[in-house]
């Protein structure tokens, strides 16, 4: 499979796929659709395909080290054993009825990290305009203690990746630029977000994931269709074409972590778009000749 050659490997058809994780331990891929309220399985070597209802805005999921997974639904993260119910570990912004959560990643150490934005979901599903910068970031420990990563505020939080050298790479899709962090692990908070890449042309920053050298896959979402590879430095070293228009989320997976997992979303799409483009929202894999490297789990 050529780089640039993203075939399609399972029609999700999700409204928001999102927070895309490769189980190396049970070698499937997880993720949410968060707008559709479900959380995927996906066995990507016989196709084999499960799925649970949450009832609820579902926003993000991660890996624990027991083998369960953390899940960040509209307010609350969760423990969450693959069928069974939601545990409610931490509730975030408890006090900002027009906040929720949005990105959350499991950090080196173990913790779950997670953003929040301002709602954009209508109780019909229809978008909502995004009235200011209302997102924040928080880390959140196994033992369910929550604290502030920052005083900096985002329009939609996304991307959570650390690089090779210990700086954390985030995003605010809003602006159209990811930002760079210092993280003091002595008083839990980040330094001073620094410029790292902004401005690229390609509709805007979605999630993001690292290869084994150092360099961060982003998806360019609302009308992107690639992903952009980022050298350690911010430059930008390539792009990926994708036959899909929102490419939300990535992660490497696979025997050899040399497989590129594309997720992506259909919300907000015209009837005759999706007519021309049934794909959209759906899962696809390519071979970008560098490998991936192993995600964290929580605990």
């Amino acid at each position: 499979m050529h780089e640039t050659e993203a075939g399609l490997m399972f029609d999700a058809r999700d409204m928001v796929g999102e927070s895309l994780v490769w189980d190396e331990r049970r070698e499937r891929l997880v993720w949410v659709d968060i707008v559709g309220r479900r959380i995927h399985r996906l066995d990507p070597s016989t196709g084999a395909h499960e799925s649970w209802p949450t009832g609820d805005l579902v926003t993000s999921v991660g890996l624990r080290a027991d083998g369960g997974a953390i899940v960040g639904l509209r307010k609350e993260i969760a423990l969450w054993d693959f069928g069974g119910p939601f545990r409610t570990l931490a509730t975030i912004e408890a006090d900002r009825p027009e906040t929720r959560l949005n990105e959350g990643v499991v950090a080196p150490d173990g913790s779950f990290w997670v953003g929040t934005m301002a709602n954009n979901i209508g109780r019909d599903d229809a978008p909502i305009a995004i009235p200011d910068d209302q997102g924040r970031l928080y880390r959140v420990t196994p033992g369910g203690d929550v604290t502030s990563l920052s005083e900096d505020r985002f329009g939609i939080t996304n991307t959570m990746v650390w690089l090779p050298d210990g700086r954390f790479v985030t995003a605010d899709t809003m602006k159209n630029a990811l930002y760079t962090y210092g993280w003091d692990k002595k008083s839990g908070r980040l330094g001073e977000a620094l410029p790292f890449f902004a401005g690229f042309e390609r509709g805007l920053p979605d999630g993001s994931c690292m290869d084994a050298e150092g360099h961060v896959w982003n998806c360019r979402v609302v009308g992107g269709s690639c992903l952009a590879r980022i050298a350690p430095d911010g430059r930008l070293d390539r792009i990926v074409e994708l036959p899909c228009s929102w490419p939300t989320s990535c992660a490497f997976g696979g025997p050899n972590f040399d497989t590129l997992f594309v997720i992506s979303a259909r919300f907000t799409m015209s009837a005759e778009h999706l007519a021309a483009n049934p794909f959209e929202g759906g899962l696809f894999a390519l071979k970008p000749g560098v490998c991936g490297v192993p995600g964290n789990c929580f605990g």
